[in-house]
């Protein structure tokens, strides 16, 4: 999938993870953002989450790497519906989510790709188990 790999992918990636930490400084900055409840833990979570589906670690995450994103959460959608979403975190003229705009959508408004996102950590939390002895079932119970 990369065309590039080993220590050559490695260098890439600290790179990236330079770059998408000097803009999670610029948010944590801003006093716009500044009052936002555990900011520096969310942007923590953001970078990770955008890290994985930036596939070629360019800095952007284009049509594939959201396809990817969706297939993983197990909402494939058509090429149409992707643009679309991209469309709707950068306006008309983007093909590609920079990291900027992935936080400013993630702390902003909700969009329908974080509002995916947010489905699918809920769906990765394990529910509560009952604790204490199971329930007495009775004949009237059964099915």
């Amino acid at each position: 999938m990369n065309p590039q790999g080993g220590k050559a992918f490695g260098i890439l990636k600290a790179q990236q993870d330079d770059r998408l930490e000097g803009i999670n400084k610029e948010f944590l900055d801003s006093p716009k953002y500044k009052s936002d409840p555990d900011l520096e833990d969310k942007l923590r979570a953001f970078k990770e989450k955008y890290m994985e589906f930036d596939l070629n670690a360019d800095g952007d995450i284009d049509i594939m790497g959201l396809k990817r994103m969706l297939e993983k959460m197990g909402a494939a959608k058509t090429h149409l519906e992707l643009k679309k979403m991209i469309k709707e975190v950068v306006g008309e003229m983007g093909e590609t989510i920079s990291y900027r705009d992935f936080v400013m959508m993630m702390l902003g408004k909700r969009s329908a790709i974080a509002q995916i996102i947010m489905m699918y950590e809920d769906k990765t939390k394990e529910p509560e188990k009952p604790t204490g002895p199971p329930t007495k079932k009775t004949f009237s119970d059964l099915p």
